[in-house]
């Protein structure tokens, strides 16, 4: 691709593992999907099939997840922002160790919802976690290094999905599910731990103001092009809340492809999330992130066209890895995140507001967000499997469209701005340590 050399990509890997806290989140973060990612793509049809639960309710349950997403994500940004990013991810991590311990002894689907609530308490930590990633990478490389830490972390989707389906396939899913829990709380507990000893406060200059957390600013007093990334990220996500638990379940019950298909489907996913997630990042740094979000926000929403058109298992495999090659190159979820989006935001809002802004986007995004998966579970089971899937493709296409339009990208002078913000954090930061070390 023009613009990316070897020379390049090795300085970028260099960046990244020669910074403790982006090595330390890149790692453990690949660890915990080494688990969760080998259950995960079955998890909709263990609920529907073991635990009695209808489409619906499995639209119910990720509802629940996205209230507590609601709950928790803007006061973790609100406080990473004001009194660091470390306590916050370090309490946060440890979190993901309830829902699997209920998921394991829970004898219907109603007791998912309990342990839904503790999963959906673990967003108090992302956005400290997406903040203190920004904080560590070079400021004018941030894309390709948002780039290498996706490609890093998307390195289990290559492996854990096939491993999950055939565990799946040879033990069943009571089995199969049950392995992975227990792994899963083991590997939570010991990433809490790495985490706490290694990683590094990036706000050592905490500004406990007298001014309150919560405020009208914190939604309102935002940069135009954030307000409408926010209203993007509100429309995508309801679009990708309408099918997201029921793409596997659409494999697996109307295309009729096996566990193990799903899993190498997966598999392949990954693979070129890894492949393109750096040279997309790259492309973004050079010629700009708005471009690259657009390659994903409009390719994603005719992929999930295309999927209802699905009928075996290499058309409906071509589907989806046309669908993860747009979203890695492209550097964009159709919600709200990836590494061209992140680094948009980091591009426009100055650090101390950072984790605000992205737990601001999670949030309202999550409030909005919550009746999108029971509607699409309602839409499958009264109307046709087929029609969330076409509804969700046209509002991803109005989001698109609203980014084309409303997100400018900021000026080499705005940039500049940034940056000299960023140079006097770092100066106080550095000040506020020497005195400690004193």
């Amino acid at each position: 691709m023009t613009g990316i050399n070897f020379k390049q990509i090795k300085q970028m890997f260099l960046e990244v593992f020669g910074n403790r806290n982006v090595m330390t989140i890149s790692l453990t973060t690949m660890v915990f999907s080494l688990c969760s990612m080998a259950w995960h793509p079955f998890w909709p049809k263990y609920l529907k099939d073991t635990l009695g639960a209808s489409t619906i309710e499995i639209g119910l349950i990720s509802g629940v997840r996205s209230a507590q997403n609601m709950i928790f994500a803007l006061p973790g940004g609100l406080l990473a922002d004001k009194y660091g990013r470390k306590k916050v991810i370090v309490y946060g991590t440890f979190l993901n160790t309830f829902s699997p311990v209920i998921y394991f002894l829970a004898p219907t689907w109603h007791w998912i919802m309990v342990a839904a609530f503790f999963e959906g308490m673990t967003s108090i930590y992302m956005p400290a976690f997406t903040a203190m990633v920004a904080d560590s990478m070079p400021a004018k490389r941030r894309g390709a290094g948002y780039g290498v830490y996706s490609m890093i972390t998307s390195f289990p989707s290559m492996v854990s999905p096939l491993i999950g389906g055939i565990v799946m396939d040879s033990f069943g899913y009571v089995e199969g599910l049950r392995i992975f829990l227990i792994l899963q709380v083991f590997v939570s507990l010991a990433i809490t731990y790495v985490r706490w000893k290694l990683t590094e406060e990036t706000v050592l200059s905490k500004t406990a103001s007298r001014r309150p957390m919560f405020s009208r600013e914190v939604i309102f007093g935002q940069e135009k092009p954030i307000k409408v990334m926010l209203v993007v990220a509100v429309i995508g996500s309801f679009s990708a809340r309408l099918v997201m638990d029921f793409m596997n379940l659409y494999a697996l019950d109307v295309v009729k492809i096996s566990n193990t298909q799903l899993g190498l489907i997966s598999t392949g996913v990954g693979l070129l999330t890894a492949v393109l997630a750096l040279p997309g990042g790259i492309l973004s740094d050079k010629y700009g992130r708005k471009n690259n979000i657009m390659l994903a926000r409009v390719t994603n929403p005719l992929t999930q066209w295309a999927l209802i058109f699905a009928t075996d298992f290499p058309s409906y495999a071509l589907t989806r890895y046309a669908n993860g090659a747009a979203s890695a190159l492209g550097g964009a979820m159709m919600g709200a995140g990836g590494p061209s989006w992140n680094a948009l935001i980091a591009d426009i809002v100055p650090p101390e507001k950072r984790a605000t802004v992205i737990g601001t986007q999670n949030t309202v995004t999550a409030i909005i967000g919550i009746p999108s998966a029971m509607l699409g579970g309602w839409m499958w089971q009264t109307i046709s499997p087929q029609t969330p899937f076409m509804v969700s493709g046209l509002l991803g296409l109005v989001a698109a469209g609203i980014f084309w339009v409303g997100v400018k990208e900021p000026t080499q002078e705005e940039k500049l701005k940034i940056l000299e913000l960023e140079r006097q954090k770092k100066e106080l930061e550095a000040q506020a340590k020497k005195t400690q070390n004193n």
